[in-house]
């Protein structure tokens, strides 16, 4: 065999090597949803050029479980977008109700302590981490329905924030520009309980709340999907 063809095979067997590896890090959810792929800290780990590790991801992405942006790169596929929608819906509406019923009882510390995580959401977007992002996001809106009355619905918007977390790692790093919103609207939710707004009031901007982040991550990938298939039909 000539020297090409070893290298050619040699590169080949790197690549499935790779693709291997990446693939078992999605499959387990270390490699969340929204999660970017370096060609460089991948490649630095496995002891092997890029070459191998970027024909792995076109692997991957062939197969559905990574897309590719451009200025961005790529990044671990959403698992099922007909699934994080139905979540984030019914979540819109447990959540939204149980920070309603929250609200008379949320002290002004209670308040206050949201306020600084919401603060440090702020200051984030400056360096913005997606992942970091959506923890404290998950810590903000903890504040605020934690004391609900109703065990049942605690129990239910429990269950969406768990099963969305199973879904992908961050709406925000497919959508980093809802960030902004998304903090301003946090500002909003909590004068709104601090004016002892009606109860209703504060349902709808909670529920709105988590649907525009839902319609904005919608919005995006019918946006990328027209880009990358531009002579697809409109449904």
């Amino acid at each position: 065999m000539t020297e090409a063809v070893l290298q050619a095979a040699d590169e080949g067997s790197k690549s499935e090597r790779a693709y291997e590896w990446i693939r078992e890090r999605i499959a387990r959810h270390e490699y969340g949803p929204g999660f970017r792929l370096v060609l460089g800290p991948i490649a630095d780990g496995l002891q092997m050029s890029v070459v191998p590790v970027r024909e792995a991801i076109r692997r991957l992405e062939a197969e559905g479980l990574v897309t590719f942006e451009r200025n961005v790169g790529a990044r671990v596929s959403l698992v099922d977008e007909g699934e994080y929608v139905d979540t984030m819906q019914t979540l819109g509406i447990v959540e939204g109700a149980a920070t309603a019923l929250s609200a008379p009882l949320l002290t002004p510390e209670d308040l206050d302590r949201a306020a600084e995580v919401n603060n440090r959401m702020l200051r984030l977007l400056d360096d913005f981490d997606a992942h970091i992002f959506t923890t404290l996001n998950q810590q903000f809106h903890s504040v605020l329905y934690e004391p609900c009355p109703n065990p049942q619905l605690r129990d239910m918007v429990y269950r969406g924030w768990s099963r969305l977390s199973g879904l992908r790692d961050s709406t925000f790093a497919f959508v980093p520009g809802r960030a902004h919103h998304s903090v301003e609207e946090h500002a909003e939710i909590l004068t709104l309980i601090r004016e002892n707004a009606d109860p209703l009031e504060i349902e709808l901007a909670a529920r709105n709340h988590r649907w525009r982040t839902m319609d904005a991550f919608t919005a995006s990938r019918q946006s990328r999907a027209a880009l990358l298939h531009p002579d697809s039909p409109s449904h």
